[in-house]
């Protein structure tokens, strides 16, 4: 077995005897927001994706804001290093009506980004119409079409919250894109 920096290798026999090289690759993907942030994880094996897990980083909107961020920090950075991903990818934020409302939820996904970057990972942003489409075929896809779509591509996927399977969207997605950004030899 080799290591490299981005994944494991495995050599695998076939009948001729030659070696055929299978990389596994771990991708987290966010759906960044303030009171809420979905994570998940998926495995990557010779183009077969697979659940590994997902949770929801909840903040109080009665703490700080500096609090809020520190706490999504933390929390972030404890899963990474539990799990381990190869590469991260992150829901781009849309600009809503109120724009104190968009301001903050731009702090709280720099805080994300950060503690993405901090621990050695490549960040990758998807709109969430490309996440959508990835997912489900269509753009404009509702929260209950992409929790279908997620339970279908991962059957084991356990996720408790729809920022859960939104996370686990943008991870698809970003695996859907890797070619387009030369991640794939």
């Amino acid at each position: 077995m080799q290591l490299c920096r981005s994944g494991v290798f495995l050599a695998l026999k076939t009948r001729s005897s030659s070696n055929i090289i299978s990389k596994i690759m771990k991708i987290i993907g966010i759906d960044p927001g303030l009171t809420k942030t979905g994570v998940g994880v998926i495995e990557v094996k010779n183009n077969t994706i697979s659940f590994v897990a997902s949770e929801t980083i909840h903040s109080s909107p009665s703490d700080p804001l500096s609090i809020r961020l520190q706490h999504y920090y933390q929390e972030l950075t404890r899963i990474i290093k539990i799990f381990q991903p190869d590469e991260a990818a992150i829901e781009e934020t849309f600009v809503n009506q109120n724009p104190v409302s968009s301001l903050k939820l731009g702090h709280a996904r720099g805080a994300l980004i950060l503690s993405l970057g901090l621990s050695n990972l490549s960040v990758y942003e998807y709109s969430a119409t490309a996440v959508k489409k990835a997912v489900t075929g269509v753009g404009r896809a509702e929260k209950s079409q992409i929790q279908a779509m997620i339970k279908i591509l991962l059957p084991k996927a356990n996720f408790k919250t729809e920022d859960e399977a939104d996370a686990l969207a943008v991870a698809i997605c970003h695996n859907n894109n890797r070619n387009s950004f030369g991640l794939i030899k």
